[in-house]
């Protein structure tokens, strides 16, 4: 075998393991008690699928699978490390963190979203992040209230 197909070799696996680390908010990392368990979770199995790399005989296949998962694993662990879990609101009166809250827009279309943590937010599933527009335009607001989303005007409707 060549030296340099040795170091292409080389090379290449180095360009597929050294991933630069995901990046991390720098609001605070607000999360709900699912949201904690959630991340927990997400850390337990990134530590998994990096020992089961860590197994691996052939050492660039090793670097190659153990990438992702050590990524995963720095930034799920210092995700758990800086949660700051938020009780659950103790009034409907206002959106809060936590708060479903449903609202209408001018055209017609109503939605329904829960404000929860950054790493727990999923649109599509009906939750978004507090940082999300939406939601930092909603927070505080009641039931009647009417706020403006680019031109757009929502009305909330419900919160629960």
């Amino acid at each position: 075998m060549s030296v340099a197909f040795t170091k292409e070799d080389s090379a290449e696996t180095a360009s597929e393991t050294l991933l630069p680390d995901r990046p991390v908010s720098l609001h605070p990392n607000l999360v709900t008690e699912a949201g904690l368990k959630a991340l927990e979770l997400q850390l337990a199995q990134a530590r998994e699928a990096y020992e089961a790399a860590s197994k691996i005989d052939d050492v660039n296949e090793r670097r190659r699978q153990a990438a992702n998962p050590l990524r995963d694993a720095r930034y799920f662990a210092a995700r758990v490390r800086t949660a700051q879990i938020v009780p659950e609101p103790a009034s409907t009166d206002v959106v809060a963190f936590g708060s479903t809250v449903t609202f209408s827009r001018a055209d017609g279309r109503v939605q329904t979203y829960r404000i929860v943590g950054e790493d727990e937010a999923d649109p599509k599933a009906g939750s978004i992040s507090f940082v999300a527009p939406v939601a930092r335009l909603l927070m505080g607001k009641a039931v009647g209230d009417v706020v403006d989303a680019s031109g757009q005007e929502l009305e909330i409707v419900a919160i629960a």
